[in-house]
């Protein structure tokens, strides 16, 4: 199971009922955050998974809307008795930004990890079991898209394993993907592994111009979560002035792309009820959802 929680889905300016860019996702023990706006502890508090467990916070890009928030999380993690690093992903220039922010959180408990992704190519990383993937996309300022994902090995042969004799405490081990020796011989997990089956994708994307580059890596998303900075699409060529989207553009991002499920975020503080204009983007991707305050998702993998 992959959780998945909107914290906040404003942008650039927080409202009384609508907080600032973040993200949480919760898998087998290990959280990531994305983005550190204002008001991004109400939010975690809020939902109630608690702070510990964050191994990692994605950071998109440097506006404020994106990581003001990140002294003061900081100093919550510090205040739970934390003493395990954190490490923190972002573009250029990580370091410089993160020491800036932390000169009014010093002294914490913990060490901070900081990788710095590329702004010209597409990143790797890993958390726990989750793929974290990154690609610079195209923003007034270096800006990354986030994609998470959860692999899935293929079925164990139970066949083959009795044919050989293969006692079933080796079974687990073997799908695990380890190597083990038994009675003089070595057996190697692909011999009784079927193919890898379908997995779980989550992308975020905000702050950016839609883009094949965009859209190619967003492919086959189970889960996409998109800005949306304005409704009307009479707002296009403010939208590409500012380096941002409007809902039709991503609702097609959705569709172009072959995405499950669409959840627009990131709004104008213009936008009051986003909510209004829903028709717009489900006219192209039915499957569309306008984000909100801890919306939450729990996506499982598929039985086939």
């Amino acid at each position: 199971m992959l959780g998945v929680c909107l914290l906040g889905c404003g942008g650039m300016t927080p409202l009384p009922e609508r907080r600032l860019s973040s993200l949480l996702l919760k898998h087998n023990g290990k959280m990531i955050l994305v983005d550190c706006g204002e008001g991004t502890q109400i939010g975690i508090k809020k939902l109630g998974w608690g702070f510990k467990s964050i191994e990692a916070v994605c950071l998109t890009h440097y506006h404020a809307d994106h990581v003001a928030g990140l002294p003061g999380f900081l100093l919550t993690l510090g205040n739970s008795d934390r003493t395990e690093p954190l490490t923190i992903f972002g573009p250029p220039p990580l370091e410089l930004v993160v020491r800036a922010l932390t000169v009014i959180a010093p002294q914490l408990p913990y060490d901070i990890k900081l990788v710095e992704l590329s702004e010209q190519r597409e990143s790797y990383e890993k958390i726990g079991e989750l793929s974290i993937k990154a690609m610079p996309m195209e923003h007034r300022i270096p800006c990354l898209a986030y994609s998470f994902e959860l692999s899935r090995a293929g079925k164990f042969d139970v066949a083959a394993a009795e044919s050989l004799g293969i006692p079933k405490e080796y079974w687990n081990p073997l799908q695990k993907g380890k190597t083990i020796e038994y009675k003089g011989r070595t057996l190697v997990p692909e011999l009784f592994m079927g193919p890898p089956r379908e997995g779980l994708k989550v992308t975020y994307s905000t702050d950016c111009r839609p883009t094949e580059t965009l859209l190619e890596f967003c492919r086959n998303s189970d889960l996409l979560i998109c800005e949306g900075m304005y409704a009307d699409d009479r707002l296009l060529e403010k939208a590409k002035e500012r380096k941002h989207m409007i809902f039709s553009e991503a609702a097609n991002l959705a569709l172009n792309s072959g995405a499950k499920e669409l959840w627009l975020t990131h709004f104008s503080p213009s936008l009051k009820n986003p909510q209004d204009y829903i028709s717009i983007p489900q006219s192209i991707f039915p499957n569309t959802v306008i984000g909100e305050e801890l919306l939450t998702k729990e996506l499982n993998f598929k039985d086939k």
